[in-house]
């Protein structure tokens, strides 16, 4: 029982001193990267994209950004490596916070769109709304010029069809009704002067 207790904490030590080599042997990888050693870059690439995925994943729960957010983050860290101080903390330690703060961004990112893209949607809902809004409206201003239309007797009715209905200019109106322009006008007159105080009080 004793030598098995021993055995297991010899091989604690031994693993807690692997885990240091290991760490070690990343912090140098990190600082010759920084100094553009691109085989030391690839050695720690290597080693720590695996790690960087998985937080992300744990982060971002969604597997393909994940691994966008590994790119991004190993980009980063090839391009910002000499920003990497071994006495503040280790190399592993410090590709991990960079991971967690470019997951955590992709979060607020896609959170962000989905907000936009809601908005959108509301705000075509609206334009959607107020177009049919308008054609119920112009549709119920068409019933009332029709039954106002239909008050009127057919001598000032007809010049106001044939004007605005046939788009004929008044002389065309006068020849078209054989009557002088300017009765077609005074007519004219009249009648959108009684269209007008029809459409006013709706009846």
């Amino acid at each position: 029982m004793d030598r098995r207790a021993g055995a297991q904490r010899e091989g604690d030590t031994q693993g807690g001193r692997a885990g240091a080599a290991d760490d070690t042997a990343l912090d140098q990888l990190l600082v010759r990267a920084a100094d553009g050693d691109e085989g030391a870059f690839a050695e720690l690439y290597d080693a720590l994209a695996h790690p960087v995925l998985g937080l992300a994943c744990r982060v971002v729960r969604d597997e393909a950004q994940a691994e966008e957010v590994t790119q991004d983050v190993m980009v980063e860290v090839w391009r910002t490596a000499d920003r990497f101080r071994p006495a503040r903390g280790a190399a592993r330690n410090w590709v991990l916070t960079l991971a967690h703060r470019r997951a955590v961004d992709r979060v607020r990112s896609v959170a962000a769109g989905r907000a936009r893209e809601l908005r959108a949607a509301v705000r075509e809902q609206e334009r959607s709304f107020d177009t049919v809004a308008e054609e119920v409206e112009t549709r119920e201003e068409q019933r009332v010029v029709f039954r106002c239309l239909a008050q009127l007797t057919r001598e000032l009715r007809l010049p106001l069809v044939l004007a605005y209905y046939e788009g004929l200019t008044y002389a065309e109106v006068a020849q078209a009704l054989s009557m002088p322009a300017g009765t077609v006008k005074s007519r004219m007159r009249q009648g959108l002067q009684r269209l007008h105080d029809c459409m006013e009080t709706g009846s």
